[in-house]
């Protein structure tokens, strides 16, 4: 099929088809990631940038390890040590990215709505949102679905519990989007403080007890949890939370034989999840921080229109 995404701001545009022949791409990057030499000409000649006006490890390291097998020149810019942090304003930031002549601009910002700003903005570059406020991380649900799908295959009615902070979260909004257009049951739990108000307008479920959620589910999503939530008064104490809703052997135990246990990092052990979950069978955690380089790869590779 032709390619006809340019930019990556949210999955809502996306087609089942579009999902699935992206997947199929992210194997092939794999298999690139697979060879003693990981490295191809594809993007050569290609400038992307990572513009991050928030931390992060994953995300960032994985769009500069994506963009540098395939070739491309990959700059890394922070706020912090930007003209943003002198007090620029981010229409100025946008016309010095547009002078510079980026390819590709991968944006991570606290404010929704930014990676959509910079696409109207930017009419030559290619804009990848890697997490705009509370409204969406699209790769990092293509990471997951990818990871999803080479574990359990077709998902076409597989059962995916999310469990936490939905009401904050950019990668269950995002997450819900992706597994829903293949086929997936989702339902959602956590305290009722920490959910969207209509939560039937998303097409999931809310069920607040996380055992009811687990029971007999094909995908176990545990959402990292904000220590502030419990300052907020959100949250009962940190023991409590993870007693009820936080990824305990006893509640993984409730899933289906083929259950995966996901998480989208950074963990906080003891409280969503324990180590012993974490660091156990069902874990796929470490797989999709792999999965993210190759996804990265396909979207850089489809949307600056590689060859191969």
């Amino acid at each position: 099929m032709e390619w006809r995404h340019k930019n990556l701001i949210t999955l809502e545009g996306w087609t089942r088809e579009d999902l699935g022949f992206f997947l199929d791409q992210t194997e092939y990057m794999e298999e690139l990631l697979n060879r003693p030499i990981k490295k191809v000409p594809a993007l050569r000649g290609k400038i992307v940038m990572n513009c991050f006006f928030e931390n992060s490890t994953r995300t960032r390291a994985s769009f500069e390890i994506a963009g540098k097998v395939l070739s491309a020149d990959v700059i890394n810019w922070s706020s912090s040590g930007s003209s943003a942090s002198k007090g620029e304003t981010l229409r100025d930031t946008v016309w010095t990215l547009e002078a510079m002549a980026a390819d590709a601009v991968v944006v991570r910002h606290g404010e929704v709505g930014v990676p959509d700003y910079l696409a109207k903005k930017l009419t030559k570059a290619s804009i990848f949102n890697a997490g705009d406020g509370t409204n969406g991380h699209p790769t990092q649900a293509l990471l997951d679905l990818y990871t999803a799908r080479q574990k359990l295959g077709n998902l076409e009615g597989a059962k995916m519990a999310i469990i936490g902070d939905v009401l904050h979260s950019r990668v269950a909004r995002s997450d819900i989007q992706a597994f829903r257009k293949m086929g997936a049951h989702v339902t959602l739990s956590g305290p009722a403080t920490l959910m969207p108000e209509n939560t039937a307008s998303l097409g999931v479920e809310y069920v607040s007890d996380a055992r009811e959620a687990a029971e007999g589910a094909d995908i176990l999503y545990f959402l990292r949890m904000q220590r502030e939530r419990q300052e907020d008064g959100l949250i009962p104490s940190i023991d409590e939370y993870h007693r009820r809703w936080g990824a305990t052997d006893s509640l993984v135990s409730l899933a289906s034989p083929r259950a995966v246990v996901m998480h989208p990092g950074p963990m906080n052990r003891g409280m969503e999840i324990a180590s012993s979950v974490a660091d156990g069978p069902r874990s796929v955690i470490l797989d999709q921080v792999r999965s993210g380089v190759a996804v990265r790869m396909a979207l850089l590779y489809l949307c600056l229109g590689g060859v191969r």
